[in-house]
């Protein structure tokens, strides 16, 4: 009897090992070099194996059928494998690498990222507003940045020998279409929104997106705070004004509302103004923002309002004239904007979202009105796949609406009426694909419909990252850049063309603790650019798209925050060789907006026992091209160079409390924007001139900033 059962369990363990299957193979990585220690496993079993040191594997298995064999390793995409069991023998298997996102390759040719949490930012959200010399505008702070050029009296971005209509601004992908403050010739603007309200600003100077459009130069990117951290208060107390902001939170939901009001009157009885300008209503606004978020389990909905009422009444010299001419100008801005994103299943991303302004100015020069009004609208959306983490998609249609009228008022009666209603659609689709994570490809197309014009145009985008090494990549990137012409320009002749301009850029980019090293040449291609034949732009002049340019240029950026113990500084350069005919241009010339050389330093440093941050900014701009009618060469003489030097102090009274202190061109250099000539030469044949010099060009500012809040933690520290 024994026996007999030593027989069968002999008999049965030889049943069993013939029922076994041999799965075996050998796993390696793109170079051919063995994998060990990857995990292999059929799907939904407990068979399998390590690989070894030579990157081999085996294991037995009683499964049959068709069967998934699963290889897992860190560092590597997963790989399957799918097959009839008795067939997953002497497998080669080559692992690719995972796509890091905090390590692996960038696309962000031709783009500076202000936001805490991107690994690529140059600046920080709070560096917009403790900037030398910004007093709080973003535009201000960045015009710190390479690509931008010092065009000191107006204020808006100059970006690669692009002048300012060409830059456009976004809220939440949203279109703005007057981020600008309305103001005075010769007295620079500032943006209309308070940086405490966005998390991250995405300034591209070339390259940019296709999913962006109408612009030639540039997109400023500005996304709203997703949901707050904590309730606050804050309240300023400024020599120019003040302000009140307050943050409510309630489950999964949040308002913030920001208001302030600035009056430049008491500061113009203090430092009166000798630039060839007296202020009769010195500039005096109040405006308001607001933005509410509910958070979902899967969804976002953000809702922003701003609205802004300005006026002035300023009388500014004229060579032309004896006395001084009178300037009168009230504006009132309102600007909706609402986004819904919502996360879909199997990686699918739809946002959607719409926007609505309202700008009406009513101006008064000398004895004549003018009265302009613009209502737009931008309607959106945009669907996001992710198919790996390799390949992404991105697609989507907009469309926009204008309509603008404006009507001039003469002292003698008379009136001459204006207006332009357009209709513009446009439609992109864009992939992300990643290689590996040193290789990365954005490539695109952009197609964009003018009703108002006819015209139909196909922009495509692409662009190249590699990264060479931990720290550092190259990129490369190209695409074509379409634009209506100006409204004063297409408000009298439909016929037009839009305008038309094709980047090329090449960028290296090196960070490293707390170090970041960007240079970036690029060449720009105009064509399409709008010319007539007067001395303005008219309703009887002759309109043309026979206008052309180029911009090329290389621009550098070093920050540097760890070397020196308590100091942050950044330097930026610029060159910019550019020529453009266009406008009344009788040749091809260097714009007054270009100047060759660009170059800015600005430094923070915290002082422990002074409980202070002290801060400075200098900013220099070569010449800028200027025409002499005394001269024959068509704007072919150049202003002296442009100086500014900006301090700031800021104190830190108690955790909550800030008291700041800012001064504009400290050491008070005499800049010149520029000239102008009188209509008619003197007895001698000689056209005279007067200087342009900036209205303020010396500024003070004082302010008191004090945070309430419910979180006992929170410390203005944070924000120096």
């Amino acid at each position: 009897m024994l026996k007999l059962v030593f027989a069968f369990i002999l008999f049965f363990s030889t049943s069993l090992t013939f029922c076994q299957t041999l799965i075996s193979g050998k796993v390696t990585n793109s170079k051919g070099s063995p994998i060990a220690g990857a995990n292999v496993y059929l799907e939904g079993t407990y068979d399998g194996a390590s690989t070894e040191a030579n990157g081999t594997f085996s294991f037995e298995t009683a499964e049959k059928g068709s069967q998934t064999l699963i290889i897992s390793m860190l560092s590597y995409d997963t790989y399957y494998e799918m097959g009839e069991v008795s067939y997953l023998n002497n497998l080669s298997i080559e692992l690719r690498e995972a796509i890091n996102e905090l390590t692996g390759v960038t696309l962000t040719v031709g783009t500076f990222k202000a936001g805490d949490n991107s690994k690529v930012a140059a600046l920080k959200p709070l560096d917009i507003v403790t900037t030398a010399g910004a007093a709080g505008d973003f535009v201000a702070a960045l015009q710190t940045l390479p690509g931008t050029s010092t065009v000191s009296e107006d204020g808006r971005l100059f970006v690669r020998g692009g002048a300012a209509g060409e830059t456009q601004v976004f809220v939440d992908g949203m279109r703005v279409f007057q981020p600008f403050n309305a103001t005075a010739n010769n007295i620079p603007t500032r943006g209309r929104f308070s940086p405490f309200l966005f998390k991250g600003i995405t300034f591209s100077t070339g390259g940019y997106s296709a999913e962006y459009g109408q612009a030639l130069s540039s997109v400023l990117l500005l996304n709203t705070e997703d949901m707050p951290k904590q309730e606050k208060t804050d309240i300023s107390i400024m020599s120019v004004g003040g302000g009140l902001g307050h943050t409510e939170i309630w489950g999964n939901q949040s308002l913030s509302i920001n208001t302030s009001y600035i009056n430049l009157a008491p500061y113009q009885s203090l430092v009166p103004n000798n630039q060839g300008a007296r202020w009769k209503k010195p500039y005096e606004s109040i405006s308001g923002e607001a933005v509410f978020r509910s958070k979902g389990e899967k969804s976002m909905f953000k809702f922003y309002t701003g609205f802004n009422h300005s006026a002035l009444g300023i009388e500014q010299e004229d060579i032309n004239y004896d006395d001084y001419l009178p300037f009168n100008l009230k504006n009132n801005n309102l600007y909706v904007n609402a986004s819904y994103k919502h996360f879909l299943e199997n990686e699918w991303t739809f946002t959607t979202g719409a926007s609505l302004s309202s700008d009406r100015n009513k101006i008064g020069v000398l004895n004549d009105d003018i009265k302009t009004e613009e209502t737009a609208s931008h309607l959106k959306f945009k669907v996001k796949k992710s198919f790996s983490s390799r390949f992404q998609l991105n697609f989507g249609a907009e469309h926009f609406i204008t309509n603008y009228d404006d009507i001039l008022m003469m002292e003698d009666g008379l009136s001459f009426k204006s207006e332009l209603k357009e209709n513009l659609s446009g439609i992109f689709s864009e992939a992300d694909i990643f290689f590996n994570n040193r290789l990365a490809m954005k490539v695109g197309a952009r197609g964009e419909y003018s009703q108002v014009m006819n015209d139909f145009t196909i922009s495509p985008r692409a662009s190249l990252a590699y990264k060479s090494s931990d720290k550092g990549q190259f990129s490369l990137a190209y695409g074509d850049f379409y634009q209506n012409p100006n409204t004063n320009f297409l408000k009298f002749d439909n016929g037009l063309k839009s305008e038309k301009t094709a980047h090329y850029i090449l960028n290296y980019q090196y960070i490293n603790d707390g170090k970041t090293f960007r240079v970036e040449a690029y060449y720009k291609d105009y064509k399409n650019l709008v010319k007539y034949n007067t001395e303005e732009a008219l309703f009887n002049s002759n309109y043309t798209n026979l206008g052309s340019g180029y911009a090329s240029g290389v621009d550098v950026f070093w920050r540097d925050n760890k070397s020196i113990k308590n100091l942050d500084y950044w330097i930026s350069y610029s060159y910019l060789n550019s020529e453009r005919d266009y406008l009344n241009f009788e040749k091809k010339a260097t714009p007054n907006f270009a100047p060759n050389h660009n170059f800015s330093l600005v430094t923070k440093y915290w002082i422990n026992d002074w409980r202070s941050q002290v801060g400075a900014s200098y900013s220099y701009g070569s010449g800028r091209p200027y025409d002499n009618p005394n001269s024959s060469e068509f704007l072919g003489e150049k202003t002296k160079s442009y100086n500014n030097l900006s301090v700031n102090w800021a104190y830190l009274i108690s955790p909550q409390k800030i008291l700041y202190l800012s001064v504009n061109n400290v050491l008070g250099f005499n800049n010149v924007n520029g000239y102008q000539y009188a209509n008619t030469p003197d007895v001698n044949g000689t056209f005279n001139r007067r200087s342009i010099r900036p209205t303020a060009d010396t500024f003070f500012f004082v302010g008191f900033f004090w945070t309430i809040s419910t979180d006992k933690k929170s410390n203005q520290l944070d924000n120096l």
